[in-house]
């Protein structure tokens, strides 16, 4: 095992990947008490396709497209499957190698999203993304493929997983008009989904051209602030 089991052992599911690797998940019970939300900073976390997040600190972090830069290998070994005979040692050994092609590319995926979630945590105690209906978008054919590659679902999983051992939280705002809210005067700005910059005349954001992505993360973190003071009444978040 990779690290000590700490609690009470109620179940224990054994699965076999198709890969062939085996793994045990042990389901525990602890008398481990949750920590009280910790002081410090908040963020607002816009994801996206051209970047996989920005923070309302101005910083991005770098889509990766991770199924993207092994589709053609991937679609060269699922050529050579279908070829092979049905039944014979060939495609047994070709289907294989898919699998572990998709594995790769899981792995991969996952690896990256526990460590931004990381990053994430221990430096924010406050995070607020926004509740996107994943399901619904990747109905759009013409993203899918990128949506499903980027995993936003699974930062915010990976997320909430952690604050609530950290003394943190992972708060959820409506999306709606993240991007066409001005962050400093409040008015609504049409912009294109190809529309790199925000801006809006006799607002001082005109002056700076702001990054869209950066004006969208920062409502996201005002939204999620109003929503906790609604909850909580804690001003000062």
């Amino acid at each position: 095992m990779h690290r000590a089991i700490d609690g009470s052992i109620k179940t224990c599911t054994i699965r076999r990947m198709p890969t062939g690797k085996w793994f045990a998940c042990f389901s525990v019970e602890t008398n481990t008490a949750l920590p009280p939300r910790r002081d410090g900073p908040a963020v607002g976390i816009d994801v996206g396709l051209q970047s996989f997040a920005t923070r309302s600190t101005g910083e991005k972090i770098d889509n990766p497209r991770f199924f993207r830069s092994d589709e053609k290998g991937l679609a060269r070994v699922q050529r050579k499957h279908p070829k092979a005979q049905k039944g014979s040692p060939e495609r047994k050994n070709a289907l294989k190698v898919v699998q572990r092609v998709h594995a790769r590319i899981a792995d991969h995926r996952t690896d990256f999203i526990n460590q931004v979630s990381c990053d994430l945590v221990d430096r924010f105690s406050i995070l607020a993304f926004e509740d996107l209906d994943i399901k619904n978008m990747v109905l759009n054919h013409n993203l899918a493929k990128s949506i499903s590659d980027v995993a936003w679902g699974m930062l915010v999983t990976a997320a909430q997983d952690r604050t609530a051992y950290a003394g943190s939280e992972v708060v959820l705002v409506d999306p709606r008009n993240t991007s066409q809210v001005c962050s400093g005067c409040g008015i609504i700005v049409q912009i294109e989904l190809s529309d790199r910059v925000h801006s809006v005349p006799g607002c001082g954001l005109s002056i700076l051209s702001m990054d869209r992505d950066i004006n969208a993360a920062l409502n996201i973190l005002k939204f999620g602030r109003q929503f906790l003071r609604q909850i909580d009444g804690s001003p000062g978040l």
